[in-house]
């Protein structure tokens, strides 16, 4: 496979993308919710959260259970929500495969950048070993001014491999991770493998996303042909 010209670097998010822990991470989530007397559905729980960085939403939580949270409780989830995915975090079918080939295609010019904490991030990529494929290009939102939807991460990342962000393709799942690399000024490819943590289709291309998917095993062929229209997947 050989990268079109006008993508030099290829921007990963992470959760979702490259790991299937967007359920584990919102169970634990909602469990701590329904503590707290919000008894969310999980479905309502997946799309108010998944996506957008936790310490944003401190006032919709507040608003809902009459607490707002502190640095004791986040703090608390974020153990809770280690252990489990320590435990039972998979790859994404086909993703540590395209990461490796498309890593080697772009000559190491990639990037993984997401709104989680570092340690979150560490812990997942550790896993499912493509910390050193990498390196010491990860970039955490809460790191940044702005998590995503704002674009900081995604330029953060295009900064530090020392390219345009508009030579950059971002690969995203959630409307919150379009948004961001599309204000960036990257092309977007969407990730819409479905199931319960899926963001429809529709709703990544109304966010902006250039390009569909489904399959992780489908996205080397697609940065290396840059060409497939949205529609038409």
């Amino acid at each position: 496979m050989t990268p079109v010209q006008r993508f030099q670097a290829v921007l990963f998010d992470c959760d979702g993308v490259l790991v299937d822990s967007e359920v584990i991470t919102n169970g634990v989530l909602r469990g701590m919710l329904h503590e707290l007397g919000w008894q969310i559905s999980r479905e309502e729980c997946v799309e108010r959260f998944i996506g957008r960085a936790l310490t944003d939403e401190f006032d919709v939580i507040a608003e809902h259970t009459g607490v707002r949270p502190d640095q004791a409780w986040l703090l608390e989830f974020r153990e809770r929500r280690n252990r489990a995915l320590a435990v039972d975090l998979e790859p994404i079918p086909g993703a540590v495969a395209a990461v490796t080939t498309i890593a080697s295609a772009f000559r190491g010019r990639i990037a993984c950048a997401l709104g989680a904490d570092r340690p979150k991030i560490e812990l997942q990529l550790g896993k499912i070993g493509l910390a050193d494929t990498f390196g010491e290009h990860v970039y955490s939102g809460m790191e940044t001014a702005r998590s995503k939807p704002a674009p900081d991460v995604y330029l953060a990342a295009a900064i530090g491999l020392g390219v345009d962000p508009h030579e950059c393709a971002v690969v995203e799942d959630t409307v919150a991770g379009v948004t961001a690399g599309v204000a960036a000024g990257a092309t977007v490819f969407g990730f819409a493998p479905g199931g319960p943590a899926s963001t429809p289709p529709d709703a990544l291309l109304a966010a902006g996303a250039s390009h569909l998917f489904s399959s992780m095993s489908e996205l080397p062929d697609l940065l290396g042909s840059g060409v497939v229209a949205a529609s038409a997947n």
